[in-house]
């Protein structure tokens, strides 16, 4: 009883521990994803803009509970290579998926990209075909996400790197 007492405790102290760090990483008034999101409309602007621009567009999808999700935004937007490589490149929108709305439709639209848990990124085209799906271990390293295999999968996946002209020459 005492053992199962203790362990309970622990978790709590973890859990409690995880809600203050990730609301240090962002503030509660400003949430990253939004569970009222209308995520169809939502990519659909997306992909009529990145077609516009000449850009792709960049799904990263988990949701405002997940410590890594939040964390690999805030490496994104405080490291001007992959901030500034993510800008050119994409048309970025935070697909949301949580107790409140997990967009099982939309997920499963995209060939269930949450098989690989969270976040887990989705790169479409101008036409809103899937190009890629990005399980997010692959760009982890030591206790967080490394900024070279960051940029090398935003660099691999742009509209630019896959264009069959620059491409033709192989």
């Amino acid at each position: 009883m005492m053992k199962s007492l203790k362990h309970s405790f622990f978790i709590i102290i973890l859990s409690i521990n995880g809600f203050v760090a990730q609301d240090m990483i962002m503030p509660k008034n400003k949430k990253l994803y939004d569970p009222t999101s209308d995520a169809k409309v939502e990519i659909a602007d997306a992909v009529k803009k990145a077609k516009k621009e000449g850009k792709h567009v960049f799904l990263q999808i988990g949701g405002n509970w997940c410590g890594w999700c939040i964390a690999f935004d805030k490496k994104v937007k405080s490291n001007d290579t992959l901030r500034k490589a993510l800008e050119k490149n994409y048309i970025v929108y935070h697909l949301n998926f949580s107790r409140e709305n997990k967009n099982l439709d939309v997920l499963a639209s995209l060939g269930y990209p949450q098989r690989f848990g969270f976040p887990v990124f989705v790169i479409l085209d101008g036409e809103g075909n899937r190009l890629h799906t990005q399980n997010s271990t692959n760009l982890e390293e030591g206790k967080g996400h490394s900024t070279q295999k960051t940029l090398t999968f935003f660099n691999n996946w742009s509209q630019s790197a896959i264009d069959p002209k620059k491409n033709s020459n192989w």
